[in-house]
């Protein structure tokens, strides 16, 4: 006897849509969360991320990012919350740089809709960036802003409305694969399922298997907040998620969601974290420093000084791409995790792939990108 088909661990940014993707398949499906859906230490923390259909990379990420894009409007019809800001992306650098030149070779390959905007044209459109003399942008009219928090809850939110079982503040201490089934023990109890997703992010290392310990790592990343001196020129209609890189500095944000602050942080400054639940959520000196130049040359139209500031656990692997598959031994545990700080804007995409595999049909071809084999020994 089992306790259920299939068991989600972990409600974060994918576990959520793991389990509202899975609902809409069985009525036996059961979500652990460590504490509680959405709670302010995890990877779901911050406000927003980013939604791009352009995103630089494997060239099979679009089609997940085109699922998640219609998932995402399902999430929104089926609770009534407004949770992706419609507001269009820009990806700006220099006009024979390497950054553009990437994000042009995807829009090649993928046939992505985009705008390319020279310089006169991206500073009459979009005053609030202070332009360098050689800048021009790609326009993504399909990206926007995500609400993690409304995401979250309303997918779990969904889930129980089709029958899911939710156990929050249950930490998962083991996971043990039987012929039978997958036990799972958390602060003395356990229950057996059929099948296993695991998808606890940060906290995802001690429930994989040896061969792919090797090549996770939980990394700090941390998130900045700052004023507008005119927050209505920083607002979605007027102010789109942008992406900014160069050789010397890197910066991406988010219009304002609660009409005073923007949302602006430098690119790719994750560091490795041995403890998930004791990063540093305080930004160092050199953090704080390099983040206020930034903003200053960037955006005349922010007071460069940070405001909010935080912390938060993600799980990367050594390639950047996920672990989306089953491990271990028996076909029953089934890994969701390692988007290396990027996995929010697909969340609902891979949610559908985890839960869809999990319990036996496949609806993605073209993954092996992603599958854990890829790291386990020859």
């Amino acid at each position: 006897m089992t306790d259920g088909k299939l068991a989600v661990i972990g409600l974060g940014s994918i576990g959520s849509m793991a389990l509202w993707q899975a609902s809409r398949l069985t009525d036996s499906v059961t979500g652990f969360e460590a504490k509680h859906p959405a709670h302010g230490r995890s990877a779901v923390g911050g406000d927003t991320r980013l939604f791009r259909m352009i995103y630089k990379g494997h060239p099979g990420y679009y089609p997940i990012m085109q699922r998640s894009k219609e998932l995402w409007a399902e999430l929104e019809a089926e609770t009534g919350q407004d949770i992706l800001i419609r507001c269009g992306g820009l990806s700006i650098g220099a006009a024979k740089g390497a950054y553009l030149a990437s994000v042009l070779e995807t829009t090649r390959i993928t046939g992505a809709e985009h705008h390319l905007l020279s310089h006169r044209e991206l500073a009459e459109r979009y005053p609030q960036h202070n332009l360098r003399s050689d800048d021009v942008a790609v326009f993504d009219p399909n990206s926007g802003a995500l609400r993690t928090d409304r995401a979250v809850t309303a997918a779990i939110a969904a889930a129980r409305a089709n029958g899911a079982t939710v156990h929050t503040n249950t930490a998962i201490d083991s996971i043990t694969e039987t012929e039978v089934g997958v036990v799972i023990t958390a602060g003395g109890e356990s229950w057996t399922f059929e099948q296993v997703i695991v998808a606890s992010g940060g906290w995802s290392r001690q429930l994989l298997p040896v061969y792919t310990k090797e090549h996770v790592e939980t990394r700090r990343v941390f998130l900045s907040w700052f004023v507008a001196r005119e927050p209505k020129e920083f607002a979605p209609e007027r102010f789109p998620v942008f992406s900014r890189i160069y050789e010397d500095r890197s910066m991406y944000g988010a219009p304002t969601v609660d009409g005073a602050t923007v949302k602006a942080t430098l690119d790719g400054r994750g560091r490795p974290a041995l403890d998930p639940a004791a990063i540093n959520r305080e930004l160092s000196v050199e953090e704080i420093a390099e983040t206020m130049e930034t903003v200053a040359e960037f955006f005349p139209g922010l007071v460069p000084t940070v405001v909010r500031a935080d912390a938060f656990p993600d799980l990367f692997t050594s390639d950047r791409n996920p672990l989306l598959g089953y491990v271990g031994d028996t076909g029953r545990v089934y890994a969701a995790t390692g988007f290396s700080g990027a996995g929010f804007k697909m969340a609902s995409g891979y949610g559908e792939i985890a839960a869809a595999e999990a319990l036996g049909k496949q609806i993605f071809n073209g993954l092996e990108f992603v599958r854990p084999q890829r790291f386990s020994p020859r």
